[in-house]
């Protein structure tokens, strides 16, 4: 579907209508945050140095400041460009905070303090204030304060060691894992402290320690048997442990298939001609499986080795074992039902340029709401600053004296 972008369309309607969200962070944690904010219908503020996002110029691009990696976490916002070492685009700011309901940053806390913009500073002024703080690692502990990315959270937090553990060496996930999973969390807490506020009138901190918060998602499954003090065990859920655990080759190609049941397992032996393995003892139960799961896993592979994809999807979808081909990404567009959810949005820009965008994949009352144009660096300077009150005279002086684009 080909969408016309308009940056005037209205939210009206979106759950967070008339919700506005000052947002200090940059690259993807908290841009992606914030643009979920947006999607629901928040009218998100993108502050940024003169210099802009980095992102802004990663990747390929029609046009600088406009990359791939920025369109990607920056729709539906608006941007203003403030100088924040400049007093009088510190004092602009706290303008806009006045009139906000959420002051989002990525900033590690003494330079917040130094610039005057710790949470005692801006709630003083904005009792309803939601002051977000997205870190490396949270308040009061060894790591406080030090500087944070992607890779090293990864290894921080046990991803690495996770890979390790399965293929021999430690590795990183190759996706943004941390960012974006942190910026789901952030997102979430944001909304929670929202309704609070809702609840009581009285705004709230709210802490993101990407550090806490990658710990949290990785000992769901693997904390294991350090779950129990008096007789602790290992950490490390076995299956996902197993070397084995991959997609299946089969006689033609790769198959992902996932037996999970004691009845999955009983009709995978039986009806690929093994019937011995359905009584084995080793496999009959969840218990006994998850002990010899580089067994079961390796007697898989030798088992799907034997047959084309075609032939176990055709027998899985019979006898409800849950099993997939393998998607590239390039096949994701091409996806039939990715198509009919209407999964990839095209949107044609005031010069005719087609962009696509992958869409919030949440539908609210049967709606994914609008999508704007991520926007140029500074393109909403003077218009949020004269929402904020500011007069022509005082906006013209801050972009004269260059503390303000």
């Amino acid at each position: 579907m080909l969408h016309t972008m308009n940056p005037a369309v209205s939210a009206s309607g979106r759950p967070l209508d008339g919700v506005r969200v000052i947002d200090l962070t940059s690259v993807i944690f908290g841009p992606y945050a914030s643009q979920i904010l947006a999607d629901y219908g928040a009218d998100v503020i993108k502050l940024e140095s003169p210099q802009g996002d980095s992102t802004r110029n990663t990747g390929p691009r029609y046009e600088d400041g406009l990359a791939a990696l920025f369109i990607s976490v920056n729709r539906n916002k608006r941007s203003i460009v403030l100088d924040l070492k400049k007093p009088e685009a510190r004092s602009a700011l706290l303008k806009l905070v006045d009139g906000a309901d959420v002051f989002m940053h990525s900033i590690r806390p003494q330079k917040m303090a130094a610039l005057g913009l710790g949470p005692d500073d801006l709630q003083a002024r904005n009792p309803k204030l939601i002051y977000a703080a997205l870190l490396g690692f949270g308040t009061g502990g060894a790591y406080e304060g030090r500087p944070a990315y992607d890779d090293t959270i990864q290894g921080m937090s046990g991803i690495a060691d996770i890979m390790a553990r399965q293929t021999g060496e430690p590795q990183y996930f190759p996706t943004i894992a941390a960012d974006k999973t942190c910026g789901l969390v952030a997102a979430h807490a944001i909304l929670a402290a929202l309704y609070q506020r809702a609840q009581t009138g009285v705004g709230q901190t709210v802490e993101v320690p990407m550090f806490e918060s990658m710990v949290s998602f990785n000992l769901v499954e693997h904390f294991y048997g350090h779950h129990f003090r008096d007789q602790p065990g290992q950490t490390g859920y076995p299956r996902l442990m197993s070397r084995w655990r991959k997609p299946y080759r089969t006689a033609d190609g790769y198959l992902c298939m996932m037996p999970y049941t004691d009845a999955h397992w009983r009709n995978f032996f039986t009806h690929s001609g093994h019937p011995e393995y359905a009584q084995d003892p080793r496999f009959t139960d969840i218990s006994a499986r998850t002990r010899h799961i580089d067994a079961l896993y390796s007697l898989a592979q030798e088992i799907a080795a034997t047959r084309r994809t075609d032939e176990w999807l055709e027998l899985f979808e019979r006898i409800e074992i849950p099993a997939t081909r393998i998607n590239s990404l390039d096949d994701l567009e091409n996806d039939p039902h990715l198509q009919q959810v209407g999964m990839f949005i095209d949107v044609e820009d005031a010069r005719a340029r087609r962009y696509r965008y992958v869409r919030n994949p949440v539908r609210i009352g049967g709606d994914c709401g609008p999508l704007r144009q991520p926007p140029q660096l500074g393109e909403h300077t003077r218009e949020v600053l004269s929402e904020a009150g500011l007069s022509s005279q005082d906006i013209e002086a801050l972009l004269g004296s260059g503390a303000a684009l």
